[in-house]
Order: structure tokens, then sequence, then C-alpha cells
């Protein structure tokens, strides 16, 4: 499920091809209160139940708040929160009625430290990170899991386009979006609540818990992006 309904049919031809499998096409714009109702009835559908939903749409900035028009940061806590609260809420409702299911929504390592060139998504990253910890508290003994997965730069078109340039992050700070993927759902099935791909990603993250926030704001002060 996404906009850009061309792409998907090409994705959705592939895996036919080469896993034989069936795919179900819906093109939905998540921002919007229609697309949202449309894909929460697709979940709410108990015919065709739906075992995993991957809320995984987001988008940044990238710019100092206060730059980008209100419209560009509302627009980010639509699709970064208020979609995957109405998504999260019609999955769970169905599948607790089926007792099994899992709910994988996408966070970011910027959950954890307040980001000067994105503002609004560091919010909302921190929204998204702690719903799906609680959620799969709320959810222990119904059958179903809750997971957030927090990656940090991965190798994707987010950043493209956001129009953001990435050329002065470090080569080692990049992931692959194959190994996030293989890491989230090896951590969704051991139950975990949290999953931070990459052992380096864990210990900065650990770092940022640990420091004192007079320093980490210096650090974060001076990071490129």
């Amino acid at each position: 499920m996404a906009r850009n309904t061309e792409r998907l049919n090409s994705t959705g031809d592939a895996l036919k091809d080469q896993h034989g499998v069936d795919v179900e096409i819906m093109s939905a714009d998540l921002v919007t209160d229609d697309g949202c109702v449309q894909v929460a009835a697709r979940l709410a559908d108990a015919d065709r139940p739906v075992d995993v939903l991957v809320n995984n749409a987001g988008l940044g900035t990238y710019q100092r708040f206060g730059s980008a028009d209100l419209a560009d940061e509302e627009r980010q806590l639509d699709l970064n929160v208020r979609a995957v609260m109405r998504l999260s809420h019609a999955a769970v409702r169905a599948m607790t009625a089926r007792g099994t299911g899992e709910i994988i929504n996408v966070s970011s390592v910027a959950a954890f430290v307040p980001r000067r060139h994105n503002v609004t998504y560091s919010a909302s990253k921190a929204w998204v990170t702690m719903f799906s910890e609680a959620l799969a508290l709320s959810l222990d003994g119904t059958g179903v899991r809750a997971i957030a997965v927090c990656p940090g730069y991965a190798r994707t078109e987010f950043h493209e386009r956001a129009g953001v340039d990435m050329s002065r992050v470090p080569d080692w700070m990049w992931l692959d979006a194959d190994d996030v993927v293989a890491a989230a759902l090896a951590d969704a099935r051991r139950g975990k609540p949290l999953s931070v791909p990459s052992a380096r990603y864990k210990a900065l993250i650990g770092a940022a818990r640990l420091t004192p926030r007079p320093v980490l704001y210096r650090i974060l002060r001076r990071a490129p992006v």
C-alpha cells in the first residue's frame, strides 16, 4: 500500500513473478482522512484478515523550524503520527478479535535525540516509539504483538525526496535497507517491543541516553544534518 500506483503495480508484478504469491494493490494518501479511512476499512475486513501491519510511511522537512510552511509541519504529524495511530487502532481491533497479528511501526533513532534540522520529525518519531512500546505492553496476553523499529540512516529514497544533501554523513553510518528489514522482522518474531538495527546504532543510542544533556546538546549542534 502506498500512493504511487504505477510503482505498486510494478512491485506487485515482480513479487508474483519471483515468489508466486498473490498481491493486492491499494493506493492511498495517508495524509488525508479518506486515505486513512480506506486502509483502516481494509484492515478491519474479517473476511480478508491482515496478519502483519507495517506502518512505514513517513516524511521529514530537514529545515529549521519556522522556515518551512506550517502546512508542511502539519503534514508530517498527519502522516508520521495520526496515520500510525489510526491504522494501528483498526489493526488492534481486528487482530485482537482473532487473537493473532503483528504491528510493526517504523520509527527512527531520531526519536532518542533532539534534531535541530528536523524538529517536528524527531518529535513525531519519539511519539511513534513511545506509542509502540506502550501498545506492546497493552497487548500483552492477547496474541498480538507491536514493535517500534528505530533504524539510523538507511539507503532509501527518503532523503532524496526530502531534498537534503547527505554527502557529509560518513559511510559507516549508512545501513542497507534489506538488513534493517531482516533485523526488524527477527526482533518482531522474538516479541521485542523495540528494535534498533545494527550494533553501531545500539551503541549510539545507549551513549545518547547516558550522556548528560548539556554535553549532548553541544554534540548535536555540530551534527551535519
